[in-house]
């Protein structure tokens, strides 16, 4: 294919800013090497302690390349050996923040929003094209995975009893399969079509406010209120278990954190699951439950299109009056419209229950 020259001129003006973008980097690489290296002096005596017990002794100096948001850099460090468990180490790499990894604290934080938002891969081609950064996409699994490691140690030992933001606090939780590699689901039974697990759940439980009101006067999230905190974590315990689950665990430390026990109004919010209810009613007794709207309202439609067909205006119509009915909460009419067809639909039998099970949440 011919390009015109306006499209060859973009490409040169592309090639030119790529090309002046890198020299600058690596002047500015080499800038932050001599600055790392002239005056700072690490070598603080023949001996350090070793967390052993022992003393390291100094066994000469060691280089190290580092990837910065300037490129690459090479690092002298002071190397020292313990004599009594031989573990070596670099005290240097501990102050600068670098630890184990290849990566400076600059790019490693790079890395995390990439890793959070896209695959390994690509975030691999987002840190070349917008920072000018070679990471490749195996470096991006190690250190997404090793701040993965980091947060989900500070989840479980920073829990600080915080205050109510406002009056009225909300609690939401949830769960959802996520697919996993063969791996993680050996020996797991599922639904999958010879009874093996495909997925595994992973649990979400959300605090937030809502004091504001949109033009309608519905109420809305308050901007920077929400917090969440998943992971894939048991919610079950056993009538004889003393200690909470792992996840039952978390909902109470997000709880701490966010003062929701200190709150005027307790409020938890979640869909129609056994396992929603049973560790509110454990954690969070005397907080109002109300099933989640949108998970009701969804339970009716899927009745309708199996009544009715699922592209069948009928179905739309009969859903649309159902929800209008859980809007005013007219619960009687709700209930009799779908004891009308519980005979002859398995679905409609079973939102009878969920409804009738849950009435109170629905008020």
């Amino acid at each position: 294919m011919l390009l015109g020259p306006d499209a060859r001129e973009a490409l040169d003006l592309e090639a030119l800013e790529t090309g002046l973008r890198r020299r600058v980097l690596a002047l500015a690489g080499r800038t932050l090497e001599r600055a790392l290296g002239e005056g700072t002096s690490d070598h603080t005596g023949p001996t350090i302690a070793c967390p052993c017990g022992a003393a390291a002794r100094y066994a000469g100096r060691r280089g190290r390349t580092l990837t910065t948001v300037l490129g690459d850099i090479t690092l002298s460090r002071a190397y020292f050996v313990c004599g009594a468990c031989g573990a070596g180490c670099c005290p240097r790499d501990r102050s600068l923040g670098i630890g184990d990894g290849s990566l400076s604290p600059a790019v490693t934080r790079m890395v995390g929003h990439a890793a959070a938002l896209v695959s390994f891969a690509e975030g691999s081609g987002l840190l070349a094209d917008l920072a000018g950064i070679d990471v490749d996409a195996k470096a991006v699994e190690r250190a997404a995975e090793a701040l993965g490691r980091e947060v989900a140690a500070d989840e479980r030992s920073v829990v600080e009893p915080g205050v109510p933001s406002a009056p009225t606090m909300h609690l939401g939780m949830d769960g959802t399969g996520v697919p996993m590699r063969p791996a993680e689901l050996a020996g797991r039974s599922g639904s999958g079509p010879d009874g093996s697990a495909r997925t595994r759940e992973a649990k979400l439980v959300t605090v937030w406010t809502a004091e504001g009101r949109d033009e309608r006067g519905v109420p809305v999230r308050d901007p920077g209120s929400v917090s969440c905190s998943a992971a894939i974590e048991s919610a079950a315990t056993l009538g004889v278990d003393e200690a909470l689950s792992p996840f039952g665990l978390r909902v109470d430390r997000e709880a701490t954190r966010r003062g929701f026990e200190r709150a005027a109004r307790r409020v938890v919010i979640g869909d129609g699951a056994t396992w929603i209810w049973s560790l509110a009613g454990e954690l969070l007794p005397g907080a109002v439950g109300i099933v989640d709207l949108f998970h009701a309202k969804e339970h009716l439609s899927t009745v309708a299109r199996a009544i009715f067909g699922p592209t069948s205006d009928l179905a739309r119509a009969w859903a649309a009056g159902r929800h209008d009915e859980l809007d005013e909460g007219r619960l009687d009419e709700l209930l009799a419209a779908l004891a009308a067809h519980a005979d002859m639909s398995d679905e409609a039998r079973r939102c009878h229950g969920y409804v009738t099970t849950n009435r109170e949440r629905m008020r």
